[in-house]
C-alpha cells in the first residue's frame, strides 16, 4: 500500500517548501515537486495537504509508559500510559523508563509495555535503570543490557541532587557511565546516561567533575529537568558551552516552591538570547510520571500527573511568539533528539529513506493529523488507532 501526501510546504526540518511524500511499508521513497499515482505503484491512497504543513514525527525520549509516581505510598502510583495519550500529541517515537520507584515497578514490566506500543504502531525503546544506585537492570549489569536487549539504548534515569536519590558518589556515577559507554559501543547504541536532576544546591557540579577528571566525554550525560530551578537552569546554559545537550520539561512553570523554575518558552528565549546553538536543545513531557509538589520539609503535599500533550502544546508557544522560527523549534523534539540518541537519519526527519513518521499541521500549527510508520494514527483530528484496551 502506498501512500502519497501531496502538495504540503515540507520542514525535514529545514524547509523545503511545497512537496510531494511517498511512502510505502514504513518508509519514505520519493520527496519531489511532484509525484504522479501511476499504474506501478499499485493501491495508492492520495492525500491532498494543500495549505498544510508537514514535520517529521516528535520523539519523546522521557515517558514512564508503564506508570510512575508512588512518593505518596501505593495510592499514588500512576498509571500506563495509553496509545491515544501518546498519538494526540504527534508522538511517533517513545523512550521508556522507570522512575523513583524500582520496586514495584520491574525493567520487565517496561520492557513488555514497550513492546506492546510497537505493536499497536509505533516505535519504541527503553532505558535501563531507574533513580537509584546500583540500579535495576534485565540481565545483571547495565552493559549486558545495552548489548543484548534490542530496545535498551541507555540507562536511566538515574537521579541526583534530590532527596529521592540513592545519593550516588562521583565514583558512583563514573562507573554508571563507563558501563554505559562500554555497552554503548558493543552494542551499537548510544549507551547514554539520562539524568533525572532535581533541584538541590549540586545540580550538575557531580557531572562537571566527572568531565574534567576523567576521559568520560559530556556526550554521554543527558541531563533533564533543566528548567525546574533557575541556578539549575544557569549550569545548563554552561553545559551547553561544553559542548553537552539538556533536555528541559515541558509544562514546568513556577509556583511556591519554585519560584525561579522557567517555562520551556522562557528557557529557550534566554538560551537564544545567549546565543547558544539550539542543536543542543531537547524537550521531553515526563508523561505518565508524576508530579509531586514538597513543602519546605520536602513532605508530599499534592501530586499531579504528566501528559505527553504538553511537548508539542509547548513548543507550539514558541513558534507562536516567533521565539524561533519553526524549522529550528521543531528540531528539539525531532532532529535534534534523534542525533543524541543515534536515530537520525531514519528518525527526526523527513528525508528519502528515513521512517515514514509525518506530523500535519493546521495553518494555526495545531496538531492535523499524525502518519506513524507509514499509517495514519490520526487523521483530520480523529484518532484511527486505538490502544488494544481502549474503548
Amino acid at each position: 500500500m502506498f501512500l502519497l501526501l501531496k502538495g504540503g510546504e515540507v520542514y525535514s526540518p529545514e524547509p523545503l517548501g511545497r512537496k510531494d511524500i511517498l511512502i510505502c511499508n514504513g518508509k519514505i521513497l520519493k520527496i519531489a515537486d511532484e509525484i504522479k499515482a501511476t499504474n506501478e505503484f499499485g493501491n495508492v491512497e492520495t492525500v491532498d495537504l494543500k495549505g498544510f504543513i508537514v514535520v517529521p514525527g516528535f520523539i519523546d525520549q522521557h515517558v514512564h509508559i508503564a506508570g510512575g509516581g508512588g512518593e505518596g505510598g501505593p495510592i499514588t502510583r500512576t498509571p500506563e500510559i495509553k496509545l491515544s495519550d501518546i498519538i494526540k500529541g504527534g508522538i511517533t517515537t517513545v523512550v521508556g523508563l522507570l522512575g523513583a520507584d524500582g520496586i514495584t515497578r520491574s525493567m520487565a514490566s517496561l520492557l513488555a509495555k514497550a513492546r506492546a506500543l510497537e505493536q499497536e504502531g509505533i516505535t519504541t525503546y527503553i532505558y535501563t535503570g531507574a533513580y537509584e544506585l546500583p540500579t535495576r537492570t534485565l540481565t545483571g549489569s547495565v552493559r549486558s543490557d545495552l548489548v543484548l536487549i534490542d530496545k535498551v539504548i541507555g540507562t536511566g534515569e538515574i537521579a541526583i541532587s534530590d532527596h529521592r536519590s540513592a545519593q550516588p558518589t562521583i565514583e558512583d556515577l563514573t562507573k554508571l557511565a563507563a558501563e554505559a559507554r562500554v555497552g554503548g559501543l558493543l552494542g551499537n547504541k548510544p549507551g547514554v546516561v539520562h539524568l533525572h536532576v532535581g533541584d538541590g544546591i549540586r545540580g550538575l557540579t557531580p557531572i562537571f567533575e566527572i568531565v574534567k577528571n576523567t576521559e568520560i566525554p559530556i556526550t554521554q550525560f543527558v541531563p533533564t529537568h533543566i528548567n525546574r530551578i533557575g541556578h539549575l537552569f544557569e549550569q545548563g546554559l554552561k553545559f551547553i558551552e561544553m559542548g553537552g545537550v539538556i533536555d528541559l520539561t515541558s509544562d514546568i512553570k513556577p509556583d511556591a516552591h519554585t519560584k525561579t523554575a522557567l517555562t520551556p518558552k522562557e528557557a529557550i528565549k534566554k538560551i537564544v538570547e545567549n546565543k547558544l546553538p539550539i542543536e543542543k536543545v531537547t524537550m521531553s513531557s515526563d508523561s505518565n510520571g508524576s508530579i509531586p509538589v514538597f513543602d519546605e520539609n520536602k513532605r508530599l503535599v499534592k501530586v499531579m500527573v504528566g501528559s505527553a500533550q504538553t511537548l508539542y502544546r509547548d513548543l507550539r508557544e514558541v513558534i507562536v511568539e516567533g521565539i524561533l522560527p519553526i524549522e529550528q523549534a521543531i528540531k528539539i523534539i525531532t532532529e535534534n533528539v534523534a542525533k543524541v540518541l543515534n536515530l537520525y537519519p531514519n528518525k527526526g526527519c523527513i528525508k528519502e529513506k528515513s521512517d515514514g513518521d509525518i506530523v500535519i499541521l493546521d495553518n494555526n500549527l495545531n496538531i492535523h493529523s499524525v502518519i506513524a510508520k507509514g499509517r495514519f494514527m490520526i487523521n483530520e483530528k480523529k484518532s484511527v488507532k486505538k490502544g488494544m484496551f481502549e474503548e
